[in-house]
């Protein structure tokens, strides 16, 4: 869904399936700060969301939390028209200045940082981003219940596929194809090599685009999309 700004006219974009069909959301505009209301959209199902007209979402029956939506949180993520957004999940904020950051910015995404499982699920609901950098022991009592990877794998394979997933993890060598396979991402960054975060990166990233437009491309040959 393509929405500008009234008062500022800025153009941005949030998925078509975040706001329920018929029903009216507002929020705050991420560069103006004036009041935004839209129209239109259908919900996911499942989401446990509640929306009635000129009001936000109403997690108080949500999964991720109790609090109901304020305009200043800004659930909602933006991005300006032709953007590439990412989220990261990682707990290590020097980590993320000096090495996650610049190489994601470089590669002209727009980046949001969460600091809790509760939030980048949150976060998710409300926008498909492009990437998702998560360690596997963010904000989670060992690995195997990361709340983040626990939530992408119940998604729906339509919205999966478009998420391009970097694992960081201590336990498994980069780029390693069965533990990748295994644990549903789309690459595996051992933490001994962040250094090379980029360069690892950039591999992957053209991998899964080839991948991806033969997919494609072959899905289009015979009729499915």
């Amino acid at each position: 869904m393509d929405i500008t700004c009234d008062k500022c006219q800025r153009k941005f974009t949030i998925s078509d399936d975040k706001i329920p069909l018929g029903k009216t959301a507002s929020f705050l505009c991420p560069k103006c700060k004036s009041k935004i209301t839209v129209t239109s959209g259908q919900m996911l199902e499942g989401t446990g969301f509640d929306f009635s007209d000129d009001e936000g979402p109403d997690f108080s029956s949500d999964d991720t939390g109790g609090d109901d939506y304020e305009a200043d949180d800004s659930p909602f993520e933006f991005a300006e028209e032709e953007g590439k957004t990412a989220l990261v999940c990682e707990a290590d904020q020097s980590l993320k200045d000096k090495i996650i950051k610049p190489v994601l910015e470089f590669m002209e995404y727009h980046i949001t940082e969460v600091d809790s499982v509760r939030n980048a699920i949150k976060k998710m609901r409300y926008h498909d981003y492009d990437m998702l950098v998560v360690n596997d022991e963010f904000d989670s009592k060992s690995p195997e219940s990361n709340g983040v990877m626990v939530y992408l794998e119940r998604l729906e394979m339509i919205t999966r596929r478009n998420i391009y997933v970097i694992m960081l993890t201590r336990r498994f060598r980069t780029m390693d194809n069965m533990m990748t396979l295994h644990n549903s991402t789309n690459i595996i960054v051992n933490m001994k090599d962040i250094n090379d975060f980029d360069k690892i990166l950039g591999r992957g990233l053209s991998d899964y685009e080839m991948f991806y437009r033969v997919f494609k491309e072959s899905m289009k040959n015979i009729g499915i999309i």
